[in-house]
């Protein structure tokens, strides 16, 4: 469940795609932070606060899908990776991979269901620090995974026709993660 496409997962991929794997390491532990935190938001509770407040939850879901438009963009219209050239192009910072991590819905709704659904059998206080662990664990392989992949299809595209369309798919994919959130802002 939660290493299903999504805003985070995408944006894994694509940002190791479009900056290479090793120059987007910073924005990657930026986005493994930020579903850490959404993650102890749920198992703490703090998620039913937000979901109680629908003005709040509008701004964030507002800020979230320009984000992450702002970011498809970026993706889409990043130039083929020279040889040389992941060393001087610009990249997304850990800021920016925080801010998808806390403002993704579907890492709220995912880990949620996870921490809803599966009991240990320990008392409650050793079950929610081996739930929150294990999934804080699985937030970075997710992530890690997803940014391999991103990285194999940067070095498997040399040719630039090959990168461009690559860059498109993975854009357009992000873009296609917020469509949840703009029928959010709707309702």
């Amino acid at each position: 469940m939660t290493g299903s496409p999504g805003p985070a997962t995408v944006g894994a991929a694509a940002t190791a795609a479009a900056f290479g794997l090793r120059r987007s390491v910073p924005y990657l532990l930026g986005s493994m932070a930020g579903t850490t935190l959404a993650l102890l938001a749920v198992a703490a509770g703090l998620a039913s606060v937000v979901l109680t407040q629908p003005e709040l939850g509008t701004v964030l879901t507002a800020a979230a899908v320009a984000y992450l438009v702002w970011l498809a963009w970026k993706i889409a219209t990043a130039p083929p990776l020279a040889a040389g050239e992941h060393e001087t192009r610009a990249r997304p910072t850990a800021v920016q991979g925080v801010v998808v991590g806390v403002a993704n819905p579907k890492a709220y709704a995912a880990l949620g269901a996870l921490l809803a659904s599966h009991r240990l059998g320990l008392p409650v206080g050793a079950e929610a620090v081996a739930e929150t662990t294990v999934l804080a664990v699985l937030i970075v392989v997710v992530h890690l995974g997803w940014a391999a992949a991103g990285g194999w299809l940067a070095r498997v595209s040399a040719r630039p026709r090959v990168a461009r369309a690559v860059n498109l798919v993975l854009a357009a994919a992000l873009l296609a993660a917020t469509v949840p959130l703009l029928l959010g802002l709707r309702a």
